[in-house]
């Protein structure tokens, strides 16, 4: 499971022409699955969304507080693409979780990083859809996190 994270000054999704989800600071992550991802990799991915530490603390020393420790709101989406291998000039997803089933790991994921910080901070897109992510990066930060499967290496 992979998560390709920025720090955010605000962000959202727009399907089919209409806003479906909204944040102000925090984080934007966009979310792969990988076709031999378990609920060990969603653990360590959600565990490391949450307490990720990208911003400043009061006293101004930097990487200090997580979206957690200041309340901050958190827009997960979807994206299989990030488990991609190049064939030629071709992108191939063979290695990305297939359809149905990544859409029930990423709703349980989805799940999960509610239960670790709030479900109000939590927003998404449309599991599966033609979405517009539009973000403004802060600073900028980008970030990637991945968990890696026994079966992957």
């Amino acid at each position: 499971m992979k998560a390709v994270v920025q720090r955010v000054l605000s962000g959202s999704v727009t399907v089919e022409g209409e806003v479906v989800s909204r944040i102000g600071k925090g984080m934007v992550a966009l979310i792969g699955i990988h076709k031999d991802d378990t609920k060990v990799e969603m653990d360590y991915i959600v565990r490391k969304l949450v307490s990720l530490r990208m911003w400043e603390d009061e006293s101004g020393r930097r990487w200090a507080k997580s979206a957690k420790d200041l309340g901050l709101e958190v827009l997960c989406v979807s994206q299989f693409t990030l488990y991609h291998v190049m064939k030629g000039n071709k992108p191939d997803f063979h290695l990305a979780m297939g359809g149905d089933q990544s859409k029930q790991f990423y709703l349980n994921f989805l799940e999960e990083i509610k239960k670790a910080y709030k479900e109000d901070k939590i927003k998404d897109g449309v599991f599966g859809a033609n979405m517009q992510v539009e973000l403004v990066n802060d600073g900028p930060v980008t970030l990637e996190l991945e968990a890696v499967n026994q079966k992957k290496q």
